[in-house]
């Protein structure tokens, strides 16, 4: 419900600001928030003028907001919830949303039958995504969504296909992956910048989105181990039928977003 005087929407990157400007009726006590054509789960800011403070929920879909109380102190999260709210939110942005970097991920797992070979991969894809999170966070580095994006798709293609032309994982494979770990970095970073910060507790909540991130990604592993690797990773047409088939599939994705990116 909008109070009377309506509202004004302006699109900013993927995060819609709605300014609601009027006289709040004497009775009205609460205000709640409701978006019956969300197509998946968001974060609800909410920032009274006059008040530093904001207030953050986490919303599924069409789901109704606890109810905001009007003109009253403004109580922000505790770390506990800051942390529980930034694991899921890093999370459920690779499990189920983060559909190029779990393509990026099965890259890296279908190179190799071993588990040593991968998680040198993921670490290494870990502590670069990890550098350019903060940096760019911290206003240190910055690149435009329009390039980084492009680049994020043009990396899965990359490594797909190295998948095709290379049976065995080489030396040089860990630093590629390392270098568009920094790409993917600052993907997640313009993501995080749209869901906003707490500013008390803003460390809390950017490491713990950070590790939610890197639960993903294992959870992303650990899937395609049992449901692939383990049951077929010996058979002499692994390679083959799985691997190469795999690759192609991932490859041809990467470069229809390449071209959407840099079209759009």
């Amino acid at each position: 419900m909008l109070p009377e005087g309506g509202a004004e929407a302006a699109r900013v990157s993927a995060e819609l600001v709605l300014h609601l400007q009027g006289e709040i009726p004497p009775e009205a006590k609460t205000f709640t928030w409701a978006n019956a054509g969300a197509p998946g789960a968001y974060m609800l800011t909410i920032h009274e003028e006059g008040r530093e403070e904001v207030v953050r929920q986490w919303l599924e879909g069409s789901a109704r907001s606890e109810p905001y109380r009007l003109g009253t102190i403004v109580h922000a999260m505790s770390r506990g919830q800051v942390i529980r709210t930034y694991l899921e939110l890093g999370f459920t942005h690779i499990l189920p949303k983060g559909t190029d970097h779990i393509l990026f991920v099965l890259g890296i797992f279908l190179l190799s039958i071993h588990l040593k070979p991968i998680l040198m991969q993921v670490t290494a894809f870990t502590v670069a995504h990890t550098i350019t999170l903060a940096l760019t966070i911290y206003g240190v580095v910055s690149l435009s969504p329009k390039i980084v994006e492009p680049l994020i798709a043009l990396s899965i293609v990359y490594v797909a296909v190295e998948n095709i032309l290379t049976p065995k994982l080489s030396p040089w494979r860990v630093a590629v992956v390392f270098a568009f770990g920094l790409l993917h970095g600052m993907g997640f970073a313009g993501v995080l910048a749209q869901l906003g910060l707490p500013r008390s507790e803003f460390l809390p909540a950017l490491l713990s989105f950070n590790a939610g991130v890197e639960l993903g990604q294992l959870a992303v592993i650990s899937i395609a181990f049992l449901l692939i690797g383990l049951p077929f990773r010996n058979k002499p047409w692994y390679r083959k039928r799985i691997v190469i088939p795999g690759s192609i599939a991932i490859a041809a994705i990467g470069l229809f977003w390449f071209v959407q990116r840099v079209a759009g």
